[in-house]
């Protein structure tokens, strides 16, 4: 099976309230998944999306072709930074829980990645965009429980 994955992350002001966009595409089939949180980052969007995106994935080695517009993500990846980073428990690296979640979806599945640049006439990273900033514009923004205690709050664990 192969699937096709856009992913597209925003945050209006970084931190602030945030959303993904996901459009999936396997043959005739296609699917579109959108979630806003109140206070978040773009990267973390980013890197969500992904993570969500392929842990909506029912078949375990499946091909998958991720396109994003996120350097952060991609090189990360493609780089293999993120392996470097888990052999040192992530030691000052931002966002280690999206990361684990990450990395622990992604060896089940034969995953690639192509940048695509933001903006630029893709249509359906255009869309992404679209969903991505609906979501974190919308009325039902969900907490980023991690981000929110560890990193806008740390202190918030005193009392």
């Amino acid at each position: 099976m192969s699937i096709i994955i856009y992913t597209d992350g925003s945050a209006k002001g970084n931190p602030g309230n945030g959303g993904y966009g996901i459009v999936m595409i396997s043959g005739i089939h296609r699917r579109e998944l959108l979630q806003g949180f109140r206070l978040t980052t773009n990267n973390r969007m980013e890197l969500l999306a992904v993570i969500v995106a392929l842990e909506s994935i029912k078949n375990k080695n499946s091909v998958i072709t991720i396109y994003s517009d996120s350097k952060y993500v991609i090189d990360s990846v493609e780089k293999k930074w993120v392996f470097g980073w888990e052999n040192k428990n992530f030691n000052k690296k931002k966002n280690p829980d999206l990361w684990i979640r990450f990395l622990k979806i992604y060896r089940k599945q034969k995953v690639s990645f192509i940048w695509v640049k933001g903006h630029a006439n893709n249509k359906e990273n255009e869309r992404c965009d679209v969903l991505a900033v609906q979501a974190a514009d919308s009325n039902n923004l969900h907490i980023d429980t991690w981000y929110e205690n560890n990193v806008a709050n740390p202190d918030s664990s005193l009392f």
